[in-house]
């Protein structure tokens, strides 16, 4: 009897701790690495930046709205090279509302964004939600899906 109270208790113990996953002390951190790599994003778009695929997963997925999805690096560094040479773009930006997760292997990161033109000027803005995982590289972007606040 007393060994089925401790396994009964033990098991409790268990499922309590996988059914409220901690934010743990490292999401500001992590945050902050992602707003990082975010800036980093703007850069390269801008330099029209080949590199910009490495803040991809190797088999990350972009999800453009009114679109087919983008799948791996090698469609993102085509679809990439069609937005550089478009001579209206030259820059997105964008701003971190939330992280959300544990901070172990996924986080999701919830925002909104903003696209220049080459007078600087803002010519769209949207939201966005990127699923982040980490790799031995880092905090790499595994899902990005984004639409604009424009009216169709």
């Amino acid at each position: 009897m007393k060994k089925n109270i401790i396994l009964a208790t033990l098991a409790a113990l268990f499922f309590l701790s996988i059914s409220h996953p901690s934010m743990g002390q490292e999401l500001p951190a992590i945050r902050k690495e992602i707003e990082k790599d975010n800036a980093l994003y703007f850069r390269l778009f801008q330099n029209k930046d080949a590199a910009i695929v490495t803040l991809y997963t190797v088999d990350g997925i972009l999800l453009p709205p009114n679109a087919p999805a983008v799948s791996g690096r090698a469609a993102l560094l085509k679809d990439f090279k069609a937005a550089y040479a478009d001579t209206k773009l030259k820059g997105v930006k964008f701003s971190t509302s939330n992280v959300y997760g544990d901070g172990k292997l996924y986080l999701c990161e919830e925002g909104t964004w903003q696209v220049f033109n080459t007078n600087g000027s803002i010519i769209d803005t949207g939201k966005y939600l990127k699923l982040w995982k980490k790799t031995p590289e880092g905090w790499r972007i595994f899902r990005d899906i984004f639409n604009s606040d424009r009216k169709s």
